[in-house]
C-alpha cells in the first residue's frame, strides 16, 4: 500500500512555499527523489568515484560493478531478454533520436511511411519529421477520439504495407491516456513495420514488460521515476540493435582503432560513446529498487484513485474543463484542465502562491493543443508521495483562483 509515510522519504517535500506546505503536482515533468536515491549517488561520489570499464584499480572495478549492476536492474525492471538490449542514454529524447538516426536512416526511404499519433510529445514528433525530410518518407498521424483515446480501427486504417516505423507514447503526458501498445504493435508487425514506444510517462507508474508488449524499441527517462536527471534508457531487440550503426563516436564504444578504420564494441557499449552517466545509472538502479519495493501495481492503483478523486472534486467547480478519458481505468495519474476565462499560467501562479506546484503551457505537445482547440492547459500530475489531502488543496486553490479572477474581471 502507498501510505503517507512515503512522503517522508522525499526530503524536498518537507518545506513551505510562499508560506504554505508544499504540494508538488508536477511529477509528469520530473519526479522528486527519495532519500535512497540521493544517498546512492552521494555514496558513489564519496566512495567509488572512478571511470568504468577502463581501469584495473579497486575504485574502477567497484564503479563498473555498480554501473553494470544498474543495467541488470533495468533489464529486470522492463523484462528485457538480455542486458545487451539495455542502452544507457541521456533520456527519452536521446533514445528516440538514436532509433530515428540509426535504424531510421538505414531502413526508411522515399515512398515509405512513418506513423505516429496526434497526442505525441515533441520528442516523439520532431525526430520523425526530420527523418521524413531527409528520406522523402511520408509522416502520417492517427487522429484521436473526442474522449482522448486511440481507436484501433483508425490505427488499422493508417498503417499500411508502406509503413516502416510506428511510434506511439504509452501514456499521454497531457491526457493521461493509456494507449493499447500491445495491440498497436501487433498491427505494425503485420505490415512489416517496427514498433517504437515512448515510455517516459509509463515506466514510472506501470509494470512494463517489453517482451509481452512485443515492441521493438522502448524509450524512457530516469528523472520521471525518482532517479537523477540526465540518465535514460533505450531498449531494443537484440537482432535490431546488432544491425544498427552507432550515432555517437569516440572513446568507450570502440573495439579497435586504426589510422583509417575502426570497429565497435559489442552491445550495448557500441551505443555508449564517451564516459557514461555513471552516477545517474547508479541512481536509476536505486530508484528501481525503491519503486519495486512499493510495487508498480500499487503505484498504478494509487495514482488511478487520486486521478479519479481529483476529477470528482474538480468537476464540482463551475467553468472548469478536464481533458482526456472520463474513465479512470483508461488513464494514468494525470489531470489536465482549464478554467474558463483564465489563462493557465495565471491559474498556476495563483496555485503557486498557495504552495501548489502544477504545470502550465503546451506541455511540449503543440499539435495536441491545436487538436483540443486550446493554446495551453494546466496540468496536475500525481505520484507516490501525493494524497487525497493534496487533491483537496488543489481544489481549494482552484476555487481561490476562480474567485480572484472573477473579482478582477468584474
Amino acid at each position: 500500500m502507498i501510505t503517507k509515510e512515503i512522503k517522508k522519504r522525499f526530503p524536498i517535500l518537507d518545506q513551505e512555499v510562499n508560506g504554505h506546505p508544499l504540494v508538488y503536482l508536477d511529477s509528469a515533468a520530473t519526479s522528486q527523489k527519495p532519500d535512497v536515491v540521493i544517498e546512492a549517488v552521494k555514496r558513489y561520489y564519496e566512495n567509488d568515484n572512478s571511470n568504468v570499464h577502463r581501469g584495473v584499480h579497486t575504485l574502477g572495478n567497484r564503479a563498473t560493478d555498480e554501473y553494470e549492476g544498474a543495467r541488470q536492474k533495468v533489464a529486470d525492471f522492463i523484462n528485457a531478454s538480455s542486458v545487451q538490449e539495455v542502452i544507457f542514454t541521456r533520456g527519452t529524447t536521446t533514445s528516440i533520436n538514436i532509433v530515428a538516426q540509426s535504424y531510421g536512416r538505414a531502413n526508411v526511404s522515399e515512398g515509405d511511411e512513418i506513423v505516429i499519433t496526434m497526442m505525441e510529445h515533441h520528442s516523439n514528433i520532431i525526430p520523425w519529421q526530420q527523418l521524413a525530410k531527409e528520406t522523402g518518407a511520408t509522416l502520417k498521424y492517427v487522429d484521436l477520439e473526442d474522449d482522448g483515446t486511440l481507436s484501433l480501427d483508425k490505427v488499422r486504417a493508417t498503417i499500411t504495407d508502406k509503413t516502416k516505423i510506428v511510434s506511439v507514447m504509452y501514456v499521454s503526458n497531457v491526457l493521461g491516456t493509456k494507449n493499447p501498445i500491445k495491440e498497436i504493435a501487433e498491427i505494425a508487425h503485420r505490415h512489416g513495420a517496427v514498433m517504437v514506444v515512448d515510455g517516459a510517462q509509463a515506466a514510472p507508474h506501470l509494470k512494463v514488460d517489453v517482451q509481452d508488449l512485443d515492441c521493438d524499441f522502448f524509450a524512457f527517462s530516469g528523472h520521471k521515476m525518482c532517479a537523477p536527471t540526465g540518465i535514460g534508457v533505450l531498449y531494443g531487440k537484440k537482432a535490431l540493435l546488432e544491425d544498427m550503426e552507432p550515432v555517437e563516436f569516440g572513446g568507450e564504444m570502440i573495439d579497435f582503432v586504426g589510422l583509417y578504420e575502426s570497429t565497435w564494441k559489442e552491445l550495448p557499449w557500441k551505443f555508449e560513446g564517451g564516459t557514461p552517466i555513471i552516477a545517474g545509472a547508479i541512481g536509476l538502479g536505486a530508484a528501481i529498487d525503491f519503486l519495486q519495493e512499493l510495487g508498480l501495481d500499487n503505484i498504478d492503483r494509487h495514482e488511478k484513485h487520486l486521478a479519479a478523486y481529483a476529477m470528482e472534486k474538480m468537476s464540482e467547480i463551475d467553468g472548469l474543463t478536464i481533458y482526456g478519458p472520463a474513465d479512470p481505468d483508461l488513464r494514468a495519474g494525470i489531470v489536465t484542465f482549464n478554467l474558463d476565462g483564465v489563462h493557465p499560467h495565471d491559474v498556476a501562479t495563483v496555485l503557486d502562491m498557495n504552495g501548489i506546484a502544477v504545470r502550465a503551457g503546451h506541455h511540449c505537445a503543440q499539435p495536441l493543443m491545436k487538436r483540443l482547440d486550446a493554446t495551453a492547459t494546466a496540468r496536475a500530475s500525481f505520484y507516490v508521495y501525493n494524497s487525497e489531502e493534496d487533491v483537496d488543496r488543489l481544489a481549494d486553490g482552484l476555487r481561490i483562483a476562480k474567485e480572484y479572477f472573477s473579482d478582477v474581471i468584474h
